[in-house]
Protein backbone atom coordinates (compact mmCIF):
# COMPACT_ATOMS: atom_id res chain seq x y z
CA UNK A 1 0.00 0.00 0.00
CA UNK A 2 2.70 2.60 0.81
CA UNK A 3 4.23 2.06 -3.29
CA UNK A 4 0.22 3.18 -4.05
CA UNK A 5 0.36 6.09 -1.59
CA UNK A 6 3.61 6.65 -3.15
CA UNK A 7 2.16 6.93 -6.64
CA UNK A 8 -0.98 8.77 -5.42
CA UNK A 9 0.98 11.58 -3.67
CA UNK A 10 2.50 12.28 -7.22
CA UNK A 11 -1.17 12.97 -8.90
CA UNK A 12 -1.98 16.70 -8.57
CA UNK A 13 -5.07 17.27 -7.63
CA UNK A 14 -6.78 19.09 -10.65
CA UNK A 15 -6.17 15.97 -12.34
CA UNK A 16 -9.15 14.65 -10.62
CA UNK A 17 -11.48 17.80 -11.12
CA UNK A 18 -10.13 17.52 -15.07
CA UNK A 19 -11.46 13.70 -14.79
CA UNK A 20 -14.14 13.78 -13.06
CA UNK A 21 -15.80 16.25 -14.78
CA UNK A 22 -15.11 14.80 -18.41
CA UNK A 23 -18.40 12.63 -18.09
CA UNK A 24 -20.88 15.36 -18.05
CA UNK A 25 -20.10 16.81 -21.39
CA UNK A 26 -19.70 12.94 -22.74
CA UNK A 27 -23.33 11.83 -21.24
CA UNK A 28 -24.67 15.91 -22.52
CA UNK A 29 -23.07 14.81 -26.14
CA UNK A 30 -24.79 11.11 -25.80
CA UNK A 31 -28.15 12.65 -24.83
CA UNK A 32 -27.93 14.98 -28.07
CA UNK A 33 -27.22 12.71 -30.67
CA UNK A 34 -29.67 10.24 -29.53
CA UNK A 35 -26.92 7.64 -27.71
CA UNK A 36 -29.18 7.44 -24.44
CA UNK A 37 -31.75 5.75 -25.97
CA UNK A 38 -36.02 7.05 -26.62
CA UNK A 39 -35.92 9.20 -23.23
CA UNK A 40 -32.25 11.25 -23.20
CA UNK A 41 -33.63 13.81 -20.85
CA UNK A 42 -34.55 11.08 -18.00
CA UNK A 43 -31.30 8.91 -19.24
CA UNK A 44 -29.48 12.32 -18.57
CA UNK A 45 -30.94 12.84 -15.02
CA UNK A 46 -30.53 9.08 -14.11
CA UNK A 47 -26.68 9.19 -15.09
CA UNK A 48 -25.90 12.27 -13.43
CA UNK A 49 -27.65 11.12 -10.33
CA UNK A 50 -25.70 8.26 -10.03
CA UNK A 51 -22.68 9.92 -10.51
CA UNK A 52 -23.44 12.25 -7.80
CA UNK A 53 -23.91 9.04 -5.65
CA UNK A 54 -20.78 7.34 -6.98
CA UNK A 55 -18.73 10.61 -6.17
CA UNK A 56 -20.98 11.34 -2.30
CA UNK A 57 -19.70 7.08 -1.67
CA UNK A 58 -16.14 7.49 -2.75
CA UNK A 59 -16.39 11.01 -0.64
CA UNK A 60 -17.11 8.70 2.38
CA UNK A 61 -15.06 5.97 1.56
CA UNK A 62 -11.95 8.05 2.22
CA UNK A 63 -11.56 8.28 5.78
CA UNK A 64 -12.29 4.28 5.96
CA UNK A 65 -9.78 3.41 3.22
CA UNK A 66 -7.30 5.36 5.05
CA UNK A 67 -8.02 3.92 8.41
CA UNK A 68 -8.78 0.50 7.41
CA UNK A 69 -6.54 -0.25 4.39
CA UNK A 70 -3.82 2.43 4.59
CA UNK A 71 -5.14 3.87 1.60
CA UNK A 72 -4.53 7.95 1.79
CA UNK A 73 -6.79 9.77 -0.21
CA UNK A 74 -7.18 12.67 1.89
CA UNK A 75 -5.64 15.06 -0.31
CA UNK A 76 -8.05 14.40 -2.80
CA UNK A 77 -11.34 14.46 -0.72
CA UNK A 78 -12.01 18.36 -1.08
CA UNK A 79 -11.73 17.53 -5.41
CA UNK A 80 -14.49 14.81 -4.66
CA UNK A 81 -16.52 16.81 -2.50
CA UNK A 82 -16.76 19.66 -4.94
CA UNK A 83 -17.47 17.12 -7.87
CA UNK A 84 -19.98 15.83 -6.29
CA UNK A 85 -21.96 18.77 -5.81
CA UNK A 86 -21.32 19.56 -9.23
CA UNK A 87 -23.28 16.25 -10.16
CA UNK A 88 -26.21 16.63 -7.65
CA UNK A 89 -27.02 20.20 -9.06
CA UNK A 90 -26.32 18.91 -12.39
CA UNK A 91 -28.81 15.93 -11.50
CA UNK A 92 -31.09 18.98 -10.02
CA UNK A 93 -31.32 21.23 -12.99
CA UNK A 94 -32.07 18.30 -15.75
CA UNK A 95 -34.80 17.38 -13.82
CA UNK A 96 -35.94 20.81 -12.89
CA UNK A 97 -35.00 22.74 -16.67
CA UNK A 98 -35.71 19.80 -19.12
CA UNK A 99 -37.80 17.49 -17.42
CA UNK A 100 -40.75 19.40 -15.10
CA UNK A 101 -40.11 22.52 -16.86
CA UNK A 102 -43.03 24.24 -15.35
CA UNK A 103 -41.95 26.02 -12.40
CA UNK A 104 -45.28 26.00 -10.43
CA UNK A 105 -45.50 21.99 -10.72
CA UNK A 106 -41.55 21.68 -9.25
CA UNK A 107 -43.16 22.43 -5.45
CA UNK A 108 -45.78 20.58 -6.22
CA UNK A 109 -43.71 17.46 -6.89
CA UNK A 110 -41.36 18.06 -3.97
CA UNK A 111 -44.39 18.07 -1.74
CA UNK A 112 -46.23 15.28 -3.33
CA UNK A 113 -43.41 12.74 -4.12
CA UNK A 114 -41.47 10.90 -1.43
CA UNK A 115 -38.47 10.16 -3.54
CA UNK A 116 -38.01 13.71 -4.54
CA UNK A 117 -38.78 15.23 -1.55
CA UNK A 118 -36.16 12.96 0.06
CA UNK A 119 -33.19 13.42 -2.83
CA UNK A 120 -34.21 17.32 -2.33
CA UNK A 121 -33.19 16.77 1.80
CA UNK A 122 -30.29 15.38 0.61
CA UNK A 123 -29.54 18.30 -1.74
CA UNK A 124 -29.67 21.10 1.11
CA UNK A 125 -27.83 18.89 3.09
CA UNK A 126 -25.17 19.18 0.94
CA UNK A 127 -25.29 23.28 0.53
CA UNK A 128 -23.32 24.24 3.50
CA UNK A 129 -20.76 21.78 2.63
CA UNK A 130 -20.06 23.19 -0.03
CA UNK A 131 -20.47 26.47 1.13
CA UNK A 132 -17.63 26.07 3.64
CA UNK A 133 -15.20 23.46 1.47
CA UNK A 134 -12.67 26.01 1.70
CA UNK A 135 -9.22 27.31 3.96
CA UNK A 136 -10.89 30.61 5.21
CA UNK A 137 -14.07 28.31 6.63
CA UNK A 138 -11.77 25.90 7.66
CA UNK A 139 -10.01 28.56 9.69
CA UNK A 140 -12.68 30.45 10.94
CA UNK A 141 -15.28 27.52 12.27
CA UNK A 142 -12.53 25.91 14.03
CA UNK A 143 -13.74 23.01 15.93
CA UNK A 144 -17.07 23.54 14.10
CA UNK A 145 -15.70 22.65 11.05
CA UNK A 146 -15.89 19.00 11.58
CA UNK A 147 -19.07 19.08 12.96
CA UNK A 148 -20.63 20.63 10.26
CA UNK A 149 -19.29 18.76 7.72
CA UNK A 150 -20.88 15.25 9.27
CA UNK A 151 -23.86 16.39 7.28
CA UNK A 152 -22.43 14.24 4.62
CA UNK A 153 -23.36 11.24 6.73
CA UNK A 154 -27.00 11.58 6.32
CA UNK A 155 -27.02 13.45 2.90
CA UNK A 156 -25.31 10.47 1.30
CA UNK A 157 -27.65 7.97 3.45
CA UNK A 158 -30.73 10.08 1.81
CA UNK A 159 -28.99 9.80 -1.47
CA UNK A 160 -29.02 5.74 -1.13
CA UNK A 161 -32.62 6.01 -0.05
CA UNK A 162 -33.24 8.27 -3.15
CA UNK A 163 -32.09 5.84 -5.60
CA UNK A 164 -34.06 3.01 -3.91
CA UNK A 165 -37.28 4.67 -3.93
CA UNK A 166 -36.39 6.21 -7.60
CA UNK A 167 -36.30 2.53 -8.54
CA UNK A 168 -39.21 1.00 -10.57
CA UNK A 169 -40.24 -2.58 -8.67
CA UNK A 170 -36.89 -4.78 -7.80
CA UNK A 171 -33.82 -3.39 -8.66
CA UNK A 172 -30.50 -4.55 -7.08
CA UNK A 173 -28.61 -2.17 -8.38
CA UNK A 174 -29.78 0.64 -6.12
CA UNK A 175 -29.96 -1.52 -2.96
CA UNK A 176 -25.97 -2.72 -3.64
CA UNK A 177 -25.38 1.50 -3.72
CA UNK A 178 -27.41 1.34 -0.20
CA UNK A 179 -25.71 -1.41 1.52
CA UNK A 180 -21.88 -0.11 0.38
CA UNK A 181 -23.29 3.65 2.02
CA UNK A 182 -24.68 1.88 5.04
CA UNK A 183 -21.58 -0.74 5.15
CA UNK A 184 -19.22 3.08 4.84
CA UNK A 185 -21.44 4.65 7.71
CA UNK A 186 -20.87 1.24 10.32
CA UNK A 187 -16.96 1.82 9.82
CA UNK A 188 -17.31 5.07 10.54
CA UNK A 189 -18.77 4.52 14.08
CA UNK A 190 -16.78 4.84 17.19
CA UNK A 191 -16.06 0.96 18.06
CA UNK A 192 -14.80 0.32 14.74
CA UNK A 193 -12.17 2.80 14.45
CA UNK A 194 -11.35 1.80 17.58
CA UNK A 195 -11.12 -1.79 16.56
CA UNK A 196 -8.73 -0.77 13.52
CA UNK A 197 -6.70 1.33 15.79
CA UNK A 198 -6.06 -1.69 17.72
CA UNK A 199 -5.04 -4.14 14.54
CA UNK A 200 -2.30 -1.60 13.47
CA UNK A 201 -1.16 -1.65 16.75
CA UNK A 202 -0.89 -5.70 17.05
CA UNK A 203 0.84 -5.44 13.75
CA UNK A 204 3.63 -2.77 14.23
Amino acid sequence: MQAINQILRKIPVWTIYVLGALPAPWFLYLALTGGLGVEPIKALEHELGELALQFLILGLAVTPLSQHFGLNLIKFRRAIGVLTFAYVTLHLLVWLVLDVQIPSQIWADIIKRPYITVGMAGFLLLLPLVMTSNNWSVRRLGPRWRKLHKLVYPAVLLGGVHYVMLAKGFQLEPLLYLLVIVGLLVLRLPMSGLLSRTRQADSA
